[in-house]
């Protein structure tokens, strides 16, 4: 004989069905007013910052803000309770972007102005493509995803070398310049050389001595290269991933965190980790 469900069992199955059932009327409708939701509150920090503004309607603002705040609270408890391992959901990408996302203003009751951290909420606009189910932007923006990963290593090994380049370059400057020229430190000429390096160049720094100058101008063509390297191996990890045989669907969809964009032949969800049911 069937077990006969609990009201909360039911109650969890219904909130599953609005919170994470994309499908679903109910689902998107949720989902189109969380948008809505994320977009008023992004809005309502940045004018919070105009002194105009900020003066005249802060403490309407910060009531709004509140108030989006506990609504962001509920569901991200609901998300929690209304799944069988809600442990996968909090580490996952999405869980941990939902609690960063009402974590600011609660922290600003302890430490005055950490609301303005809420702008993070924006990082909930990605959720985007899950609700308006546009395959290819999906498969894209998957592509890339493992396309970073796959070169996360080199990109690594490339970045420790800069450093340590950096790092001796600085010095030289140092020792070449001088403090008349305003390479007072060490840490400053490792400074000019991250600004010279990155093709920035804010000019607040700048050597004077011919031999300085020639060190510069070498930076600057080096500065190209290094901002061409780590480009190409994104790109070549993304032609790699593009090229295979396997088709990227939103037929195999996680519950547990919800997650939708699986390879076909996917056993495991690339989000949590959790196993995946054809």
């Amino acid at each position: 004989m069937k077990k006969k469900k609990s009201q909360y069992e039911i109650f969890r199955e219904k909130v599953k069905i609005v919170l994470y059932g994309t499908n679903t009327m109910l689902g998107r409708m949720f989902d189109l007013v969380l948008l809505g939701l994320i977009l008023l509150s992004v809005l309502l920090i940045m004018l919070d910052t105009v002194q105009g503004i900020s003066s005249k309607y802060h403490y309407q603002l910060w009531i709004c803000e509140w108030v989006i705040t506990i609504f962001f609270t509920i569901e991200y408890v609901l998300r929690i309770i209304s799944i069988q391992k809600p442990v996968r959901y909090i580490f996952s990408f999405y869980g941990i972007i939902d609690l960063l996302a009402v974590l600011p203003m609660y922290l600003s009751i302890f430490f005055p102005g950490a609301s303005i951290l809420s702008i993070v909420r924006a990082l909930r606009f990605l959720r985007l493509f899950k609700i308006l189910q546009l395959p290819q932007i999906s498969h894209q923006s998957f592509q890339l995803k493992e396309a970073i990963d796959a070169s996360k290593e080199k990109i690594l090994v490339f970045i420790y070398f800069v450093l340590i380049s950096t790092v001796i370059i600085g010095s030289v400057m140092y020792l070449v310049e001088g403090k008349e020229s305003g390479f007072t430190s060490i840490p400053m000429g490792i400074y000019w050389t991250i600004v010279t390096l990155t093709t920035v160049g804010y000019g607040d720094i700048s050597p004077q001595t011919p031999l300085g100058q020639f060190i510069a101008a070498l930076v600057m063509i080096l500065g190209y290269g290094i901002i061409a390297v780590p480009t190409g191996i994104v790109t070549a990890e993304f032609a790699k991933k593009s090229l295979r045989g396997n088709t990227v669907s939103t037929k195999n969809s996680c519950q547990i965190c919800g997650s939708q964009l699986h390879f076909d032949n996917a056993k495991f969800c690339h989000e949590c980790g959790s196993e995946l049911h054809h």
